[in-house]
C-alpha cells in the first residue's frame, strides 16, 4: 500500500471525508466551540447533524450522509481515480459516460448536487455519447473544477505542458470557465513539482506562472503569509466555493502546516467550503509528508478506517501504480 500515487489519492479522499461533518459552517467561532466541547481530535469524521448548523451562517446539506462517507468532490475524485484505473489513460466520452451514470438519475451517487454538475448532467443527458461536447462544464469557477486533479496527476507519464493540456481538457466537461481552469493547472503543477521531488516552497512557487492573472496575485499574498492561520487566510481571501477563495486558502495551509493531520484540522477550522478546498489540499500535503518520511503512510491509519470507500479506493490505486 505504501507508494507516493496512493499516498496523494487517498491523502486527498480522507481529507474530504474528514471535513464533511462540519462541511459549509460559515462561522470560525461555532467551529471553534463544536472543537472545544468535543477536544483533541474532535473536528474529524463528525455525523453531519443540523444542530451544528443551527443558529450559525451556514448550509445543511448532507442530512442524508454518514460519518465517513465522502462530499461530491470526493466522489468526483474517486470517480476519476476508478476511470484511470479501468481504461489506463483518460478518455474524455468515457468519462463523460461514467460521470452521467454516476450522478445522474438512478446512479449510485446520492447527495448535493452544485450548480456545475447540474450544468453538466443537462448538457449529457439528452446526448449519446458520440454527442458529447468537449466543453460540456457550467461558466462556473467553483471548486468541482479541481476535484479530479489528484488522480490525474499521480497517473500522467508525460511531460508538464502535456499534463497542462490534459487538465484544460478534463476541467471544461464540468467547468468551462477559464478561471476554473487556470486554478487547476496551477494546482496540478504544484503537485507535480512536489512529486518531481520539489520542497513545498519551490513547488508552490514554481507553479504560479499557471494561475492566470486573477488568480495569481491572490496566491503570492498567501504565500506571503508568514504565520500559519488556515481562519485569518479564510477570512482575509473568503470562505465559499470559488477557487479565487478557496485555493489561496489551500496554498496557504500547504506551505504553513507541519503534517498531514494539523493540514486537515486547520482546513475544517477554517469553516466554509472545507470539502471543496480538501481535495487538492489533502493531496499536496500528503505528498510532502511522504517525501520528507519515507517510512510512514502520511494519513493517520484511524482516518484511514473511518473512510467509507478505502477499499474501493485502494483497489483502484493499486492498478494505477
Amino acid at each position: 500500500m505504501k507508494s507516493l500515487n496512493s499516498e496523494v489519492v487517498l491523502g486527498a479522499l480522507v481529507a474530504d471525508s474528514a471535513a464533511l461533518g462540519l462541511h459549509w459552517i460559515y462561522d470560525s467561532v461555532r467551529i471553534a466551540e463544536i472543537e472545544a466541547a468535543r477536544g483533541p481530535g474532535g473536528l474529524v469524521f463528525l455525523q453531519p447533524e443540523a444542530a451544528n448548523y443551527a443558529g450559525a451562517k451556514g448550509y445543511f446539506a448532507h442530512s442524508g450522509k454518514t460519518s465517513g462517507e465522502s462530499s461530491s468532490y470526493g466522489e468526483i475524485c474517486l470517480l476519476m481515480l476508478k476511470h484511470l484505473a479501468k481504461h489506463g489513460r483518460f478518455n474524455r466520452v468515457e468519462y463523460q459516460s461514467e460521470y452521467r451514470a454516476c450522478f445522474g438519475p438512478g446512479g449510485k451517487y446520492v447527495g448535493y448536487i452544485d450548480s456545475p454538475m447540474r450544468f453538466t448532467l443537462s448538457t449529457l443527458l439528452p446526448l449519446e455519447p458520440a454527442e458529447f461536447p468537449a466543453t460540456s462544464g457550467a461558466d462556473d469557477d467553483q471548486h468541482p473544477s479541481l476535484a479530479a486533479i489528484p488522480p490525474l496527476v499521480v497517473a500522467h507519464t508525460g511531460t508538464l505542458d502535456e499534463l497542462m493540456r490534459r487538465v484544460d481538457e478534463v476541467v471544461r466537461i464540468t467547468n468551462n470557465n477559464e478561471t476554473a481552469v487556470t486554478a487547476a493547472q496551477c494546482s496540478a503543477a504544484a503537485l507535480f513539482n512536489l512529486l518531481q521531488g520539489m520542497p513545498v516552497p519551490q513547488a508552490l512557487a514554481d507553479a504560479l506562472p499557471f494561475a492566470g492573472s486573477v488568480l495569481r496575485p491572490l496566491l503570492e499574498e498567501a504565500l506571503s503569509m508568514p504565520r500559519a492561520d488556515g481562519v485569518g487566510a479564510t477570512q482575509r481571501f473568503g470562505p465559499a466555493c470559488h477557487v479565487t477563495e478557496g485555493l489561496p486558502v489551500v496554498f496557504h495551509i500547504a506551505q504553513t502546516a507541519s503534517d498531514y493531520r494539523s493540514a486537515v484540522e486547520a482546513n475544517i477550522r477554517a469553516g466554509g467550503d472545507s470539502c471543496g478546498r480538501s481535495i487538492m489540499l489533502g493531496a499536496l500535503v500528503a505528498a510532502c509528508a511522504a517525501r520528507q518520511n519515507i517510512s510512514e503512510f502520511p494519513v493517520p491509519f484511524q482516518w484511514l478506517a473511518r473512510y467509507r470507500k478505502f477499499v474501493e479506493a485502494a483497489d483502484a490505486c493499486a492498478a494505477i501504480q
